[in-house]
């Protein structure tokens, strides 16, 4: 069964974007009625973080991330194995990676969980080595299958999780980019409590405390759809200035509010489906039982909670 999903996955990158994209779409839809469970995390995520808008909207996002979360997996099959140069053709750099600056000094790729995450690894990794940190796949042949699909352009790292931070603060001093996906919700260790589109969500703090032990600067990336299935866009963002500074949560702060501002531009293609809001706060109880009321945000809640 493994091989033959891997074969058509294999086929698939044969295909044109714009049937890729159409029949990801589709089947994400279907995902959409029939994955209950997920519906409900990502409804429940969307009205904790946007609560301003009416259920109708929240269940159109809600829907059109199915869509989207769909249409990158389809299309992942053209990012690990299309040609180099095809793949150039379908992504437009909005702005463009500071190779001077990076080459220069120790630098972390912030990298948010949207659904082109992987589009925005391809254009790095075309552009420079790097390393980067994954999470193991159970079944060993879809486990080679990501590994070979990240590692393919010039020379990339690519570390379990369950090695921890060392690897990644050697590489950083070697003067390898580290690729970084610092929001989602890893439990309470190494974390802090920080409001997230106003609710306190328990996050990482790795980001501030790496830059501040490696003095790297922090370069945020972000890889979204272009519109009528004709690619994806690239944008590099601005090195964060005076970051992290000596205080670990408004630094964590910082980067929660950059990635809300990010969402806000394209919120269908956000990671809603991801329980983001899993670990509470001591006392506060689960957000996604379907017998609780998903709570509103609270704009009293301090920005170092």
């Amino acid at each position: 069964m493994t091989r033959l999903l891997l074969m058509i996955m294999w086929l698939l990158h044969w295909l044109p974007l714009p049937l890729l994209g159409r029949l990801g779409d589709g089947i994400g839809t279907l995902l959409f009625l029939a994955l209950r469970s997920r519906r409900h995390v990502a409804l429940t995520n969307l009205r904790l973080c946007m609560p301003e808008l009416s259920e109708a909207e929240r269940r159109h996002i809600a829907k059109n991330h199915f869509q989207a979360y769909s249409r990158s997996i389809f299309e992942r099959a053209i990012l690990w194995w299309a040609s180099e140069a095809r793949i150039r053709r379908l992504i437009v750099i909005e702005s463009a990676l500071p190779l001077a600056e990076v080459n220069a000094s120790p630098t972390i790729l912030l990298c948010p969980h949207f659904v082109c995450l992987d589009v925005a690894g391809a254009a790095t990794a075309m552009q420079v080595s790097a390393c980067s940190v994954y999470v193991p796949q159970k079944n060993p042949g879809f486990d080679a299958m990501l590994r070979r699909g990240r590692m393919r352009f010039r020379t990339q790292r690519l570390f379990s999780r369950k090695e921890g931070i060392k690897p990644i603060l050697r590489a950083l001093n070697e003067g390898v980019p580290y690729f970084m996906l610092p929001d989602m919700d890893f439990g309470d260790k190494d974390a802090q409590f920080v409001p997230f589109f106003g609710v306190p969500a328990a996050t990482l703090t790795a980001v501030p405390r790496i830059a501040k032990a490696t003095r790297a600067k922090v370069i945020p990336v972000v890889a979204t759809f272009l519109p009528g299935y004709r690619g994806w866009k690239v944008h590099y963002y601005p090195e964060w200035k005076d970051y992290p500074g000596d205080d670990l949560a408004a630094a964590t702060r910082q980067m929660n509010a950059f990635i809300e501002e990010r969402i806000r531009e394209a919120p269908a293609e956000y990671f809603w489906t991801h329980r983001r809001f899993k670990t509470r706060p001591p006392g506060m109880p689960s957000v996604y039982s379907k017998n609780q009321p998903a709570m509103q945000a609270d704009p009293a809640v301090s920005e170092n909670s």
